[in-house]
């Protein structure tokens, strides 16, 4: 079943076969979770938002259009789930680095870099994605989701305009003034 489109999954499980939907999980839950640790920097939460937005998935397919890209819905779901748990939460900030992060390939397995590295250079690294992370922070959730879309997913500017149901130009802005207050933050947090 691995080797079906999304579309082809989708509808084996609206025609009642959940096994279909297993696939999609393994497809997709990496790149989700990656998504969704880098809006809220916690990883247990990150899981668990993760599984919710699978489950609520899972319970809306029927209402899944075919002939749309199912992680752009998807990942709307997890969005959601997001901007729920920051309010009841009220977006406790955290400054910690999960090291796992950045440091998984594509296929969520650690990278062989990782290992090889010196504890000076990891050390480094380290401190700089805590430095960008807390930089992060101080940007609103539509600036940052923004961000990481671009800069961790790779998407293009229409890709992120219909991810987060807005105009590719408000992205263009978006990311412009994102990327200006980025480097006030980090370059005002490099002279203290």
């Amino acid at each position: 079943m691995n080797d079906l489109s999304d579309a082809e999954l989708i509808i084996r499980v609206q025609k009642g076969d959940s096994d279909a939907y297993r696939p999609l999980v393994l497809r997709y839950q990496n790149r989700l979770h990656g998504m969704v640790v880098g809006m809220i920097r916690n990883g247990e939460d990150a899981k668990d938002i993760v599984q919710m937005s699978f489950v609520k998935a899972y319970q809306n397919i029927h209402t899944f259009r075919v002939d749309s890209a199912f992680y752009t819905w998807l990942y709307r779901i997890a969005m959601n789930q997001v901007i729920d748990h920051c309010r009841k939460n009220k977006r406790r900030r955290t400054s910690s680095f999960e090291e796992a992060v950045a440091q998984r390939d594509e296929d969520g397995t650690v990278a062989e870099q990782h290992h090889a590295e010196s504890p000076i250079r990891a050390l480094t690294r380290k401190e700089l994605h805590e430095r960008i992370y807390a930089a992060l922070d101080e940007l609103s959730e539509d600036a940052r989701e923004a961000i990481l879309l671009r800069e961790v997913e790779g998407l293009s500017y229409k890709e992120i305009a219909d991810r987060m149901d807005i105009p590719e130009g408000t992205v263009m802005s978006r990311l412009y003034y994102a990327r200006k207050r980025l480097q006030g933050i980090l370059k005002s947090g490099h002279e203290d």
